[in-house]
């Protein structure tokens, strides 16, 4: 495996740049190819046996790049899919399940935790075990939060109808007592400060996109994979973003939120692979 290879990143969407922007700015050596699956997203709404389906799709695309690593950089792709990838891939595969929770237990003073996710996500239970399993006796609170992620992805980040939903959503957790905070989707960094505001600044709020990066980066160094230090490649070499639907709209959002600007964005038929 070429230690300079690229990383492979994706998501259901645009909410997986928050993942992609803290692995820019946490491992600013190496290179990024990323997917969103716009097309046929949200994934939150759909059943396990078609994340799974649609995950390994990817993962065939991605491999056709050579990447070195993949990081599932979608909380409901990481909750249904990522031990069935794992079985039959012979590549380190992350997702932002482990890191999310890990980092919750350790902000924890009370032991009552909160996570906020798509339906899938929460339904599924996976960070509930993930973190009890790291601190028996916590109690972990999950609410599903569906629309914050349509409400992102039409840059509503600071509006009052977004303040409204934040509200009624976030009032249940409110009432638990929870003094941390899950932002158990990716796209929900990218309203942290109207969850912040809402929740007030007793709860501590754990950004796995955050966690996710240092988890890769500790990976990387582990194995010894982590790219040449002092490389100088231009943007565009670096950055690859590739979508399966709406390009020129993505990569409008992208350029809003990454360091860079994105200059390219390709479009492809995932069903091909």
């Amino acid at each position: 495996m070429d230690k300079n290879a690229a990383i492979g990143v994706f998501d259901s969407g645009v909410g997986g740049l928050t993942v992609a922007r803290e692995i820019m700015r946490q491992l600013p050596e190496e290179k990024i190819i990323y997917f969103g699956d716009t097309a046929r997203l949200p994934y939150g709404s759909k059943s396990k046996e078609t994340v799974i389906r649609f995950s390994e799709q990817i993962i065939r695309f991605l491999r056709t790049k050579d990447v070195k690593a993949i990081v599932i950089a979608c909380n409901t792709a990481s909750s249904f899919a990522l031990d069935e990838v794992r079985k039959v891939e012979d590549i380190p595969i992350i997702g932002v399940i482990n890191a999310g929770a890990r980092a919750a237990v350790a902000a924890s003073k009370n032991g009552k935790i909160g996570v906020i996710g798509t339906e899938g996500t929460i339904n599924s239970g996976t960070y509930a075990k993930a973190i009890m399993d790291m601190k028996p006796g916590v109690e972990v609170f999950g609410k599903a939060c569906p629309l914050f992620v349509p409400l992102v992805e039409e840059g509503m980040f600071h509006d009052t109808v977004t303040d409204e939903i934040s509200s009624r959503y976030l009032q249940e957790l409110k009432s638990k007592y929870i003094d941390s905070l899950v932002l158990g989707c990716t796209h929900y960094p990218l309203i942290r400060s109207t969850i912040a505001r809402t929740m007030g600044s007793d709860v501590t709020l754990v950004n796995p996109a955050y966690e996710t990066a240092v988890q890769l980066r500790t990976l990387l160094r582990s194995m010894e994979m982590n790219c040449d230090e002092g490389r100088n490649l231009p943007v565009e070499e670096k950055y690859q973003f590739f979508v399966s639907d709406m390009a020129d709209k993505f990569r409008a959002f992208a350029t809003a939120i990454l360091p860079d600007e994105v200059k390219q964005t390709i479009k492809i038929n995932i069903e091909e692979y």
